[in-house]
């Protein structure tokens, strides 16, 4: 099996991190626990879109997504409690680590007029959730239906105690991060 150069980052974390936040053992260091990828469809959408929205997100995931349904009914929407409003896919274990390698190298390098981004994406339990407006700049999806494009959000769980130590740990697994 190929070593992932994620996974890699992902293990160095204790030495590189030691100093700054006084670590003694190894399993003091943070590392990513999951990845959560969602996209909204809304209510009202056509059968044909939400198979092709599944069948995308089963593509660069690598993971049939599960269907999330509506909490409440709203009817200014037209949102009735038990529609499908949205996708969610969890990923662990390699496949986590393979998505981080190619979200890092290949993905966040395609999104359009990308500059980094921002460290208020990270929240107080050392979370950091990433938006992606448009599911194309990922290399599995067919450029051929540009007019069916959907918005991503990418939210990568990891075990660090606080915002400093997760913007630290993002910075070291190679998260661009602004400055």
């Amino acid at each position: 099996m190929a070593t992932i150069p994620a996974a890699e980052k992902i293990r160095g974390a204790f030495s590189a991190m030691k100093g700054d936040f006084n670590y003694t053992s190894p399993m003091q260091a943070p590392r990513v626990t999951k990845i959560v990828v969602s996209t909204g469809v809304g209510a009202s959408i056509d059968k044909k879109r939400r198979e092709l929205v599944v069948d995308r997100v089963t593509r660069f995931t690598g993971q049939m997504p599960s269907p999330r349904s509506a909490k409440k009914s709203i009817a200014t929407f037209k949102l009735r409690k038990g529609d499908t409003v949205g996708y969610q896919v969890t990923l662990r274990g390699n496949r986590m680590r393979s998505f981080l390698d190619k979200l890092i190298n290949i993905v966040l390098p395609r999104v359009r007029d990308f500059r980094g981004i921002k460290p208020a994406s990270i929240d107080e339990m050392g979370n950091i959730t990433i938006g992606i407006k448009e599911h194309t700049v990922f290399p599995e999806t067919a450029d051929e239906d540009i007019k069916d494009i959907f918005g991503v959000a990418i939210t990568i769980g990891t075990t660090a105690k606080n915002k400093k130590e997760a913007e630290a740990f993002l910075r070291h697994i190679g998260i661009p991060l602004q400055s």
